[in-house]
């Protein structure tokens, strides 16, 4: 398929930006390239995670390592090393573009941001877009993303970029590549002589923790972090080998490599596939960008051209290089070119605590030598336009679906970028793990994998459209619930509230872990990472997980198998939580420090958030033990007994314990009429998954219409989305506390769905719209915060549980599954 060279292309009209006025790409986020943030939201406190507002949509596979390009053209998310954040322009890793037409040259690096610490003195920036001009645009609907330059150049200008994010494809998906597709045209009546310059710094080594031994502090809201320290600008050992195997051409920057390969050892590649006569490459194997950058820039700005250095050296301790590879062509009026270009890494290593290491999973199909980017690079080459119509035919379903806003369908496709650049991680298979462990942070603040309850929302986008990492999360949690680990640690809550210390077991067996672990240990070995509450006490993680595994069982191609291998887990947290109805009333009671998701906001007695999971969970293990016993033939009959009575019983007490006229109490023990939010998630997953409701619709319905009224309507007259949890007449529950005020972006998706279940699209529509707002227009793009407040500040950004979005589409659709790959 050779679109390098096509004059009066036809599909240039069909690529999103068209020829003079361009329409706007559909469900895309958009902004002006370089259009400054007026008003950002900021964290709400110093020790939350605040990089700004440069964000854009993340390329790479899940787990391979990401790499973000903002708006102004700069990238700025390096999320390299498995589970670790860092975050900072490097100038030299950038594209520019020459253009001449007799005398008149223009010539700008495509990043509207210039350095600030002196370096590349000498090249000249984008200029950013003002309101009286625009410069081009920035658009992205994930795994896509386009930038248009307009006013700037006399050629019409674009590049689409993208990495093989296709639903239900466990090889491509986890590829460690970029691929960009630039498109020029002439439109004029005279030729244009343009080129094209892509410089990259040789990175290999940088992504690796220098403290092998980080300590473990508590911040100032309790929750522990460790320090990571990359090797950021580390030399010594690095060189630049050319590459020129069949139709790729390019460059690989290489690194010292140990035998077995280390964590940040392995190679990087730029390449470009056969060119068109009259299309000249040229390659510069190395450049210092610690200088002006008038070695590169100098000839560049000149002609298009650039040195053909084939320096190959090996550099020294502090002794920085980068490559270059410039594509010069000429344009004749009307001409266009369509020119395929790729950045692909190999580092094939993840080290957690040290000497413990895993390989990425795209290792299962290149090597694990480190030496592969030339290889990845080939194939993006060769199947990159297969690829492309994958995603065209897994996006469309979506596209298409009017009945939901635009900026729902935006936010579904966006919000999945949290799967590559939220710290994934994605391990190599082994004979009892076909797909490997898989793992997201709970956020870059609170830095451990797959937070159960959290999951419970954000998960839903994996179990519709990779349901088989979504089994082997639940199947390490199904191997973590039996075990335990006696080990007594400090709990950070009560260090915030200025009381006596508390010490707690890490793991009792049979509780359900609250994670899988974190980076700096041993994940899905050492769970149960956190230790901001006690987590062996929580009333809501049991019920997650015999949900989660029931609902990836039902949309996950009913794999009794799967359902089989979680069973065992399933009783046995089941009949954990059991013992902590103290009181008999066929609901678990809380303690009264927070013991659920609402990890700051204690709940006392049986309360209708717990209840309502309970309920739900009972219904969903009964249905498990029943198709495993029909189909299996397992013996569920004690299970089936015991889950039906305390089924029973806990129907009974619900109402009857919480119902009060129009909503359900908080709980049994709060004194006052405090509205909750998410009250009835129990009967939102329930209705979601088919089992019986919680609650019957009349009273579902009344509690959503108090809910808007109190916490939507009522809270800043809906301006910001629906807040967590107010008293009836509009009052705070605690002006002090951190969770009722808050919006939970995740929360307000889940109630979304939840009113779609109920048949009210327009107020789902209203709840996400709004949410959506927020995070789009102040600068949240791409690092979606678990909670945002009415002043314009946020909590915890890169956050899982916002990809609860998909439960719109799941609840709107019923569950239409979107088209996977045949091969």
């Amino acid at each position: 398929m050779n679109e390098a060279n096509i004059p009066g292309d036809s599909r240039w009209r069909t690529w999103p930006w068209g020829r003079s006025r361009p329409p706007r790409p559909k469900a895309a986020w958009q902004r002006a390239l370089g259009q400054d943030w007026q008003k950002p939201f900021t964290a709400r406190s110093a020790c939350n995670l605040d990089d700004g507002p440069w964000h854009g949509a993340p390329l790479g596979g899940f787990g391979a390592g990401c790499f973000g390009r903002s708006s102004r053209g700069d990238i700025t998310l390096w999320h390299l090393d498995g589970g670790e954040h860092w975050f900072g322009a490097i100038p030299d890793c950038q594209f520019a573009i020459h253009e001449r037409q007799g005398d008149d040259a223009r010539t700008y690096a495509l990043s509207t941001a210039a350095p600030t610490d002196g370096s590349l003195g000498s090249w000249a920036w984008y200029p950013a877009s003002q309101p009286s001009r625009v410069t081009g645009r920035y658009a992205a609907r994930y795994p896509l993303s386009w930038f248009q330059y307009s006013n700037v150049f006399r050629a019409q200008i674009s590049c689409e970029q993208f990495s093989p994010i296709i639903p239900g494809d466990y090889q491509r998906t986890s590829y460690p590549v970029a691929v960009f597709r630039w498109l020029f045209r002439n439109p004029g009546l005279r030729p244009l002589q343009l080129s094209l310059l892509l410089s990259w710094r040789n990175l290999c080594g940088w992504f690796t923790n220098t403290r092998t031994s980080p300590e473990v502090v508590y911040r100032e809201d309790g929750s522990p972090v460790y320090a990571y320290v990359p090797a950021i600008g580390r030399t010594e050992g690095q060189y630049c080998s050319f590459v020129d195997e069949g139709r790729l051409q390019g460059l690989l920057l290489n690194g010292p490599r140990s035998k077995p390969v280390a964590e940040g050892e392995g190679q990087w590649c730029l390449a470009v596939g056969q060119l068109p006569p009259g299309v000249e490459l040229q390659r510069c194997g190395r450049w210092n960008p610690g200088g002006d950058g008038a070695e590169i820039w100098t000839p560049f700005s000149r002609d298009g051209s650039i040195p053909p250095k084939t320096d190959t050296r090996r550099s020294a301790v502090d002794d920085p290089s980068s490559v270059a590879m410039a594509v010069r062509f000429q344009l004749q009026p009307g001409e266009t070119l369509a020119l395929p270009l790729v950045i692909s890494w190999d580092l094939p290593v993840t080290e957690f605590a040290k000497g413990i290491m895993s390989h990425r999973r795209y290792t299962d199909f290149f090597g694990r030598s480190g030496g592969h980017a030339a290889a990845v690079a080939a194939e993006a080459l060769r199947d990159w336009p297969r690829w492309r119509q994958a995603i065209d035919r897994w996006q469309q379903p979506v596209l298409e679906q009017d009945d939901l806003s635009e900026a729902v369908r935006m936010a579904l496709f966006n919000e999945l970028g949290d799967l590559a650049s939220g710290g994934s991680l994605w391990t190599a298979a082994t004979a009892d793990r076909p797909v490997g462990h898989f793992g997201v942070l709970e956020c870059l603040d609170y830095s451990w994998y797959e937070s159960l309850d959290v999951r419970l929302y954000g998960s839903l986008a994996l179990a519709q459209l990779w349901p088989e990492l979504d089994k082997a999360v639940l199947r390490d949690f199904a191997r973590a619930i039996p075990s335990e680990d006696l080990r007594r640690r400090l709990i950070g809550w009560y260090i915030t509230k200025g009381q006596e210390p508390v010490q707690a077991p890490r793991k009792r067996a049979q509780a359900t872990p609250h994670d899988l672990g974190a980076p700096n240990e041993h994940p899905f070995t050492a769970t149960n990472y956190t230790a901001y509450q006690d987590c062996n006490l929580w009333k809501d993680l049991p019920s997650d997980f015999v949900l989660q595994v029931w609902r990836t069982f039902r949309w996950g191609g009913q794999d009794l198998r799967f359902l089989a291998d979680c069973w065992p887990a399933v009783d046995g947290c089941l009949r954990y939580l059991k013992t902590f109805d103290q009181d008999g009333d066929g609901l678990p009671d809380h303690g009264g420090a927070p013991d659920q998701t609402f990890d700051d906001w204690p709940m006392q007695g049986a309360s209708a958030y717990c209840g309502g999971l309970w309920i739900a969970a009972l219904e969903a293990a009964l249905a498990s033990a029943q198709q495993l016993s029909l189909h299996l033939g397992l013996d569920t009959t004690a299970s089936q007994r015991d889950f039906g009575a305390w089924l029973q019983q806990a129907r009974s007490a619900y109402d009857r314990l919480l119902w009060r006229g129009q909503y359900y109490a908080f709980d049994t023990h709060t004194e006052g009429d405090v509205v909750m939010a998410d009250q009835l998630c129990g009967d939102f997953y329930a209705r979601l998954l088919g089992l019986p409701s919680v609650v019957s619709e009349e009273r579902a319905r009344a509690t959503v219409a108090t809910i808007c009224r109190v916490c939507f309507s009522g809270f800043h007259r809906g301006c910001h989305g629906v807040a967590n949890g107010l008293r009836e007449d509009g009052s705070p529950v605690d002006p002090q506390g951190t969770h009722p005020l808050e919006i939970w972006t995740g929360i307000n998706f889940g109630l979304a769905a939840y009113c779609c279940l109920l048949g009210d699209r327009k107020t789902a529509m209203a709840i996400s719209g709004r949410v959506i707002a927020q995070i789009y227009d102040h600068g949240l793009q791409f690092r979606t915060p678990e909670a945002i407040t009415a002043d314009g500040h946020f909590r915890a950004c890169h956050y899982l549980r916002p990809m609860a979005v998909w439960a719109i589409w799941a609840a709107h659709t019923r569950w239409q599954p979107l088209p996977m790959p045949k091969d």
